[in-house]
């Protein structure tokens, strides 16, 4: 029997990108009725700033918006992560270079960005909304859901 999936999206601050895609992946393994193929799916953030606070109200006002619904709390990225994880999503190279920085030598998991799964002229690099407007974030609704119906196809 193949052994159950453990996927974890990383972004700076656990606000914005990698709760959304958390949800937005929860969601798409849902549809697909793929649940019974992961044991947890989860998001943190390489920075600290924001442990234990919800989403950014712009990430939920997505969310919300296409039928998603969240109950995350920001965390930071453990070295726990790197052996309970098979997968570990990045947003953008930035995350990435974060996350690889603090892997443990011999960790299990697929340290990777989640872009890799993007469909042909989706751009890999999920860009940071925090700063900008509402179509930001609509704009990294798409990305993710995309990523993840690919990524899902991958495993199939």
């Amino acid at each position: 029997m193949t052994k159950n999936i453990q996927v974890l999206f990383v972004c700076l601050g656990n606000i914005c990108r990698s709760p959304m895609a958390e949800a937005v992946f929860r969601n798409e393994v849902e549809k697909a009725g793929l649940e019974a193929r992961f044991d947890t799916i989860d998001s943190c953030g390489t920075g600290a700033w924001h442990v234990g606070n919800r989403p950014d109200p712009r990430t939920l006002e997505v969310l919300k918006k296409n039928g998603i619904h969240t109950k995350h709390l920001a965390r930071k990225l453990s070295t726990s992560d790197f052996k309970n994880f098979d997968y570990i999503f990045a947003m953008d190279s930035s995350n990435l270079r974060n996350i690889n920085r603090v892997k443990p030598q011999g960790s299990r998991a697929k340290v990777m960005l989640f872009g890799e799964y993007a469909s042909p002229g989706v751009s890999k690099i999920v860009d940071d909304p925090y700063y900008g407007g509402s179509d930001g974030f609509g704009d990294c609704y798409i990305q993710l859901v995309d990523f993840s119906q690919n990524f899902l196809k991958s495993i199939a």
